[in-house]
């Protein structure tokens, strides 16, 4: 368990390295805004397509060869990242940009196999808990990767963050190979070589399985909402500017998401499994929902004046934004107990055989997801700054409801 959560853990500093850095390097080679996301939706794209291929080929071929194949093309992809961040050419450095980050989504596969390797060697009872590790692993890159990013930045100029990417993957592929057992028991059943769309078909049909994706992919898609327009809410509701020259507002939003990584990497890492025991999957999943919508429609809500100094957070001048970190604090609680009890329940209701396969449509859902959420928020949000924050709010109350009364059918 320690070797796959520390390489899933570094493989996500890598990620937490590069991704915040792509809009800005697409913005200073002068990609428009569609094509700036474009790059960014690039990644989720090549992940929605790849997630599933590399779940089947695990299941097929075992774990080990898998994860270190997408460790070694994540470290690769870096490398393009770092090489297209020193170019001079704009179209050609924004061309390199989206190469290296179609590449690093098609190779994305890490995630989808740690998954279904926790799910080999975990007995069902205990699934959920351990699951639990891959968010917090998820939380923690989140915030080491975007501190270390900076450094890289300060210290070495703007090809840097891809360097040390790519030189912490190089690293994470030596551990891997060096220590990493195959997860898959020899006389485990082959998987079917069905293909992609087949297995699309065969996973959904499975009526708890497909419900389950099905609520995974409606809380992806609020979430992903959440954090594609946070900046511009905080911004706008507390009249601190967008201004590039400006440091105090882009240190508020940051401060904000380390925040939320924080509170999220606490739940995932420690309370999971005593709250799988005390509630059972199906109640967890909808308590987790009902409280992501609540913080949800609640955040466009709270408005105040000036920058957070968290100094003096607790100062009663500075109500609005106690206000803010609750309602952020009960959406971090809320998305985090999600994940972990999902994939555990799809682990106990899917074959053996079968584990990476249903956890790649699973991620392949997700990804979709986050490619359109962030546009239906965005579209949203320049017309009513609140409407996409209670339309997600709802969406994440009906998917509680689909839990909380078709999951616990026998």
């Amino acid at each position: 368990m320690l070797v796959v959560f520390l390489t899933v853990f570094i493989d996500l500093i890598g990620f937490g390295i590069v991704v915040p850095l792509v809009p800005m390097y697409s913005r200073h080679y002068g990609a428009s805004g569609w094509l700036i996301g474009a790059i960014i939706a690039s990644f989720s794209a090549m992940q929605f397509i790849f997630s599933p291929i590399w779940g089947r080929l695990s299941d097929r071929h075992g774990r080990r060869p898998i994860l270190l194949i997408s460790t070694a093309g994540a470290a690769l992809s870096y490398v393009l990242f770092a090489v297209a961040s020193g170019i001079e050419n704009h179209t050609t450095a924004l061309l390199a940009l989206l190469v290296s980050r179609v590449f690093a989504g098609a190779c994305g596969g890490n995630i989808t196999v740690a998954q279904a390797y926790i799910a080999d060697i975990t007995p069902p009872e205990n699934r959920s808990k351990r699951m639990g590790l891959i968010g917090m692993a998820f939380g923690l890159g989140f915030i080491f990767g975007p501190a270390i990013s900076g450094l890289a930045l300060k210290f070495g100029g703007a090809t840097a963050p891809g360097w040390t990417a790519a030189a912490l993957c190089a690293g994470n592929f030596l551990l891997a190979f060096s220590i990493l057992a195959e997860s898959l028991k020899p006389n485990s059943s082959h998987a079917s070589n069905r293909p992609r769309f087949a297995q699309w078909g065969h996973t959904l049909s499975q009526p708890k399985i497909g419900l389950l994706i099905l609520i995974f992919f409606l809380a992806t898609f609020a979430f992903s909402c959440f954090e594609s327009t946070l900046p511009l809410l905080v911004s706008d509701n507390f009249n601190l500017g967008i201004s590039m020259d400006e440091t105090k507002p882009a240190g508020t939003v940051i401060s904000l998401f380390v925040f939320c990584g924080l509170i999220g990497a606490f739940i995932q890492g420690g309370l999971i499994g005593r709250l799988v025991k005390m509630l059972g999957e199906p109640k967890l999943i909808a308590l987790s929902l009902v409280f992501t919508g609540a913080a949800l429609a609640l955040l466009p809500f709270i408005k105040g004046e000036g920058v957070l100094q968290w100094s003096s957070v607790l100062h009663a001048s500075n109500g609005p934004w106690i206000k803010m970190l609750l309602a952020l604090a009960l959406l971090s609680i809320g998305s985090s107990l999600t994940r972990a009890p999902v994939f555990g329940l799809l682990s106990n209701l899917t074959p053996a055989n079968e584990q990476g396969a249903t956890i790649g449509v699973a991620q392949s859902a997700g990804s979709l997801a986050r490619i359109l959420g962030p546009m239906f928020a965005a579209s949203l949000y320049v017309h009513i700054a609140a409407l996409p924050y209670v339309v997600c709010g709802g969406v994440s109350v009906l998917a509680a409801l689909l839990a909380i009364s078709r999951l616990n059918q026998r």
